[in-house]
């Protein structure tokens, strides 16, 4: 059985940075693309950023440049490296793989990021 596990979510205050893991296990053949996306109440979901195989990363324009995405392919593992957080970046976080032409997003809890004073 599939499972994604996201960590690392806290309070923090603005400016402040947070890391946030993703591990994927299960019988899973191959991922291609992995990534995260966060949902804030009463905001449309928004895909943050995204990473191939290959190490190719695309970011939303709204935290480009604050944010770094990175993956371990040999143990199925999605990093978010959050710096220079804004107020703005309050969401829940969840992460998700790409498994050939399908896209497979956390049905978890995700990670809640606060940011706040």
């Amino acid at each position: 059985q599939v499972q994604l596990v996201e960590s690392g979510g806290g309070l923090v205050q603005p400016g402040g940075s947070l890391r946030l893991s993703c591990a994927v296990s299960g019988a899973i053949f191959s991922i291609s693309a992995m990534g995260w996306y966060r949902q804030a109440p009463g905001k449309q979901r928004e895909d943050v950023a995204q990473i191939t195989r290959g190490g190719d990363t695309n970011y939303a324009d709204s935290v480009k440049g604050r944010f770094t995405i990175s993956r371990d392919n040999a143990k199925n593992t999605v990093a978010l490296q959050m710096s220079s957080l804004k107020a703005d970046d309050t969401a829940v976080y969840y992460c998700y793989f790409v498994n050939g032409p399908t896209r497979y997003d956390s049905w978890g809890q995700g990670t809640q990021v606060t940011v706040s004073s």
